[in-house]
């Protein structure tokens, strides 16, 4: 056995980079910061400076003459990583560039571009984005020849879902469809068969897709002990970002690369763990210690964001939690003018109507817009401040996905209204038949001109029976079952007296022929399904169909100029709607949290199944929500929603409001002007 010797740092060390660390840290951050080689586990709790104590310890490293080589800095996006390295590069002066810093994908990738043969690969292989997934994976369900004549099959976006859901959290596509997406088990044998052809057309190609970077480099690294060794020789220092945020794969590299003598030191917060639903594995930072015992824990608690009002009501909020790492966060800032407010308001448009009144006010005072944010559980809820804002003139940008109004989903849905309403509505007409399956652009416009050819189309008044017309045209074979749902579901739109209501026809859309396409063309059907009901919902406000009509299109900049729509988009003097889980890692000084009733926040879904880890991560989305305000916070709820077509439901305000004491919050009671 080789005996070993260890070199002391030397005295000096320290001083290269002219860095007066004790000066510069908190005493949190410089205890980590500072910390002897070995295992560490740095708790960093919301805007404690988790990126400077991660630069700061790179630049210790390097100052304590470890080579850049060694050393290996491992993030989540590749902005975080450009990120750490400048800040890196401004502390310290000597050349940084052999440092091996990245995103988990990237840092495989280099792996596997100096060892890819060993997998049957050459070191050229492709990468496939997420275009070029969908073209391979239409190629392989049409060379299977799959019989979807009467029934629809998944489209390729949701197979790639379920294909990656299983490979990063190691769950079989049976529990994953039986969990996820039951309403597929009729074609389980199927997507086993193409997760087979899949694999095997990549290797066959030379391709590797994104999920193949990590789990090619964990199966590389694992087979082969001498390359395995030769990385850990290399990578003497292993730093990891965001830990709480892992899936199983990357866990088990960050394993690999370390092995039994390399120091590691991860960095997270498992308060803010909440992406389980795309893999993330929050075990992997609560039994870190499990895992190595002689790690020493580090907790970084001073926020430097939020006033201590807000602070004292988010640490209140999360310790219902029971699963995970106790922490307090203390303010570093003094106390500020008023305390979370919680306003209930009597319905979604009285919320929106005084969200966007008080951030009137707050520009008016003096706010800038770009430091005003509304957040929310689900990109539906922020339908109707979006409405509001664009009503008052008030600027907004959103990060959570497009306007409401924009989005494919509410645009299908309006395809049909559009076409049964004006007859000579082409874009509307091919947009409704490109749905169905087997019909391509060429079909849709072979069907229009079968249509524009009948005197019916011409007319002002809707035919009573559109499946009279529109039965006797020729579809391909694939579509005739989906066709005839189709025409009759038209049929349905249409009374004597006119049209159905606005709402009515939403309902007799979504549950003849929508429903069906969104669960075979989305991965996310059920949030698209709550748009629709939200949808729905707006419908309601409205008993002419023209009425309706003509606000979907004012409130659509996508149907105005796309130019002008871009440019708002990138309006930095704009207030900001996200989704909650598009806000981690940002802060305002003003933060609006709307919605906040039992059903919208928590979901029901989680509310219904029970499931106390699922409601401890929402729980957790909820401190990540409060913690991105710094100055002000308002939480507000509608005691009264119309969500949908079966009447209005009285709603209780959400249970994260029973976790903490009233004497954290101030109540509001809004009253109307008139």
């Amino acid at each position: 056995m080789a005996r070993e010797y260890k070199l002391k740092p030397k005295q000096n060390a320290g001083t290269q980079s002219g860095i007066d660390y004790r000066a510069e840290l908190n005493d949190q951050q410089y205890a980590a910061v500072t910390s002897r080689p070995g295992h560490a586990l740095v708790i960093a709790g919301a805007g404690s400076g988790k990126t400077r104590a991660l630069t700061y310890r790179v630049a210790y490293l390097l100052d304590q003459e470890v080579p850049a080589k060694s050393i290996l800095l491992l993030t989540f996006t590749n902005k975080a990583s450009r990120e750490m390295l400048e800040r890196v590069k401004e502390l310290i002066p000597q050349d940084t560039s052999d440092l091996w810093g990245g995103t988990f994908h990237s840092i495989c990738n280099r792996i596997l571009r100096r060892h890819a043969d060993e997998l049957g690969f050459t070191r050229n292989f492709s990468i496939l984005d997420t275009d070029d997934q969908k073209s391979l994976m239409k190629q392989l369900i049409a060379s299977a020849k799959i019989e979807t004549k009467n029934r629809r099959f998944p489209k390729p976006d949701v197979l790639l879902s379920i294909f990656s859901l299983s490979e990063n959290t190691k769950t079989s596509i049976e529990d994953i469809i039986d969990a996820n997406y039951p309403y597929f088990e009729e074609w389980l044998d199927e997507i086993i068969l193409l997760k087979r052809n899949y694999t095997s057309k990549k290797l066959e190609t030379n391709c590797m897709d994104f999920d193949d970077l990590l789990l090619l480099a964990l199966k590389l690294l694992k087979q082969d002990e001498d390359l395995r060794q030769l990385y850990q020789r290399k990578f003497r220092y292993v730093l990891v970002d965001e830990y709480q945020d892992t899936n199983a794969t990357q866990c088990e590299l960050i394993d690999l690369f370390v092995g039994k003598k390399n120091s590691l030191m991860v960095v997270g917060d498992d308060a803010q763990s909440i992406y389980s639903w795309r893999g993330a594995d929050m075990g992997n930072i609560l039994t870190f210690h499990g895992r190595y015992p002689d790690a020493c824990i580090y907790k970084i608690e001073t926020n430097y964001r939020s006033r201590p009002e807000i602070l004292e009501l988010s640490n209140a909020a999360i310790k219902a939690n029971v699963s995970q790492i106790p922490k307090e966060l203390r303010a570093s800032r003094e106390k500020g003018s008023m305390i979370p407010a919680v306003i209930p308001l009597s319905d979604p448009r009285a919320q929106a109507d005084f969200v966007t009144q008080r951030i009137q006010d707050l520009i008016d005072e003096g706010i800038e817009p770009n430091e005003i944010a509304v957040l929310y559980r689900a990109h539906y809820q922020s339908m109707e401040v979006q409405m509001e804002l664009t009503s008052r003139d008030i600027p907004f940008q959103i990060t959570s996905g497009l306007r409401f109004f924009e989005q494919a989903h509410i645009k299908d849905v309006s395809a049909f209204i559009r076409f049964v309403v004006n007859r000579r509505d082409e874009i509307s007409f091919k947009r409704m038949a490109g749905m169905l399956p087997g019909i391509g652009p060429k079909s849709a416009d072979n069907l229009w001109r079968a249509w524009v050819a009948l005197p019916i189309s011409k007319q002002e008044e809707p035919p009573l029976a559109f499946s009279e017309y529109l039965l006797e045209f020729k579809v391909p074979k694939k579509a005739s079952a989906h066709w005839e749902q189709l025409c009759y579901t038209l049929d349905e739109l249409v009374t004597r007296d006119g049209f159905q209501m606005p709402s009515e026809m939403i309902l007799s859309i979504t549950g003849g022929v929508y429903d069906d396409y969104m669960r075979e063309s989305f991965d996310n059907f059920e949030q698209r399904k709550q748009d629709i009901q939200q949808l729905m919902q707006y419908a309601r406000g409205y008993t002419d169909i023209n009425e309706f009509l003509s606000q979907l299109s004012l409130m659509s900049t996508a149907d105005g100029d796309p130019k002008a729509n871009r440019k708002e988009e990138k309006n930095e003097d704009a207030v900001t709607l996200s989704s909650i889980h598009q806000a981690k890692g940002l802060e305002w000084k003003v933060v609006f949290l709307i919605w906040l009733a039992d059903g919208m926040f928590p979901i029901k879904k989680i509310i219904e199944t029970e499931n106390n880890d699922q409601l401890e991560e929402e729980r957790r989305l909820f401190y990540v929500a409060l913690t991105r305000a710094k100055d002000e916070l308002y939480l507000t709820y509608p005691t009264l929603n119309p969500r949908s077509y079966t009447g209005e439901i009285l709603q209780t305000p959400s249970r994260f409001f029973d976790d903490f004491s009233q004497d954290l919050v101030e109540e509001w009671q809004v009253h109307s002007g008139w």
